[in-house]
């Protein structure tokens, strides 16, 4: 048996990794598939790559471009979502800030430098034409971070996925002010160069079983209740999030890398761009 580690965030995206691995279909194909939640996000699984905790990631587009940029020795195989992801700006709801234009000049709370939470907030800012170099931020790990970072005044706001964190919507930890969709398809599929160029066959293997998965999620039946069972949702968040949530079954286009790279680049959070033969691999 080949042992692959894999990592994702414990989220709804990452249910199809969970079925096929309780059904057994990787097993079957002589490799053990081991899977680490990350709580933590993007930048928890940058670091994972980089210290070989871990050997393939579900991790955010333009989390792990910046990271291959610093030097990851990691490329992307694959795209896994390609739908945007849609992230809430959320406030205590105690909080006295009631519209995301207010929230200039104040805290942000991130799960840490370099996550998905750390760059939307750059994004959010540039949306609504604020100096990026006056934000300012409060690292929390995680989304029990957040909840205890502004129910107490320690952070102003927090981005984070919008379904994840609708329960902390509807029993008013949070607020939600608004939505903010990223410009381009959300999870990639990354491997470290080490695993690709020794178990490449196991990782192609790993991608044809999952793209199976995916390109028949939605048709399982009673998937939503599954969905909703599984991750504390109400079954009509549920259906309205499999309505815009589209799976991938091929590589990034090279046009989404540079689109992805022109956007960190222009708020100064790289401060070089690559081709893309840096980033990609088609396998």
């Amino acid at each position: 048996m080949y042992t692959i580690r894999i990592g994702g965030v414990p989220e709804h995206f990452n249910l199809p990794w969970h079925l096929a691995i309780e059904d057994r279909s990787f097993s079957k194909e002589n490799i053990t598939l081991k899977w680490r939640d990350y709580p933590g996000g993007t930048g928890a699984m940058c670091e994972a790559l980089r210290k070989s905790d871990i050997d393939i990631a579900i991790i955010l587009t333009e989390g792990i471009i910046k990271d291959i940029i610093a030097d990851n020795p990691c490329k992307i195989v694959q795209a896994y979502i390609q739908s945007p992801l849609i992230w809430g700006i959320h406030v205590a709801e105690t909080s006295n800030y009631t519209n995301y234009s207010q929230l200039k000049n104040t805290t942000a709370a991130i799960s840490r430098y370099g996550s998905g939470s750390h760059l939307m907030a750059y994004v959010h800012a540039q949306n609504q034409g604020w100096p990026t170099s006056d934000l300012t931020f409060k690292v929390v790990k995680n989304l029990d971070g957040a909840v205890e970072a502004l129910t107490h005044g320690k952070a102003d706001y927090f981005m984070w996925e919008r379904f994840t964190t609708k329960p902390l919507v509807d029993n008013k930890t949070f607020r939600r002010l608004t939505d903010c969709p990223t410009p381009w398809p959300c999870f990639v599929v990354a491997v470290r160069e080490e695993v690709l160029a020794s178990k490449k066959e196991q990782v192609k293997t790993i991608l044809d079983i999952i793209n199976t998965t995916t390109s028949d999620f939605k048709s399982i039946p009673s998937i939503d209740k599954t969905l909703a069972h599984r991750y504390n949702q109400k079954l009509e968040d549920i259906q309205k999030w499999l309505t815009h949530t589209e799976w991938s079954q091929s590589q990034m286009e090279t046009q989404i890398l540079s689109e992805v790279q022109n956007q960190l680049y222009s708020l100064d959070i790289i401060d070089k761009k690559l081709s893309p033969e840096e980033f990609i691999v088609t396998l």
